[in-house]
């Protein structure tokens, strides 16, 4: 056995190309909770500060240490959220982000209220692309049922267009006659009504 073999450093990593997009997408959007989790409770702490510091005159802050994380999703909420996620379609992993930061913008919510701004933005977005496939699948049923349009098909079903038929009458038969042609156009075909 060589000592390469041990250390697998010269490989390349392939670890990416084995996962599977509603993966990273699940995962993607779970580390988006985390960090927006992350970003309240310091947004929390920060309000905290400069309500102590209004209400004493002096800050403190610098002697405060604070622990890494101090909320956390309970492990079934989280389980709950990630089936959500698989639920959104990769292309729309990018708009769910934005729009899940927009609304973490506008509410400034407390810690523990983040989580269920991040399921009311899931929910709406699989509800849009419920409609959205909905709306698709309408469309290819309408397409492939009416190839031909309904007009045609009563058209064609009520009358038939003989273009050469023998007794049509031409400019020419007229002009040879030394007759007046009538007002209808003679380049048209004949429609006769088939019963």
């Amino acid at each position: 056995m060589s000592l390469a073999s041990w250390f697998r450093w010269n490989e390349p990593p392939n670890r990416i190309s084995q996962r599977n997009p509603t993966e990273m997408v699940v995962e993607t959007l779970m580390m988006e909770l985390s960090w927006q989790i992350k970003h309240a409770e310091k947004q929390q702490r920060e309000r905290e500060n400069e309500y102590r510091k209004m209400k004493t005159g002096v800050d403190y802050g610098w002697l405060v240490s604070y622990p890494k994380q101090s909320y956390d999703i309970s492990p079934g909420e989280r389980l709950q959220l990630e089936d959500m996620c698989t639920k959104i379609h990769p292309s729309y992993c990018g708009p769910v982000i934005l729009r899940f930061r927009q609304v973490v913008a506008e509410y400034e919510p407390e810690a523990q209220e983040v989580s269920q701004l991040f399921r009311s933005v899931l929910q709406e977005a699989a509800e849009k692309i419920k409609e959205e496939e909905e709306a698709k699948k309408l469309a290819r049923q309408w397409n492939t049922k009416n190839r031909t349009s309904l007009s045609l098909t009563t058209f064609k079903s009520r009358s038939r267009i003989s273009p050469f038929i023998s007794d049509i009458k031409t400019i020419s038969e007229d002009v040879e006659r030394g007759t007046q042609p009538n007002r209808r156009v003679w380049s048209m075909p004949e429609f006769r009504n088939t019963k």
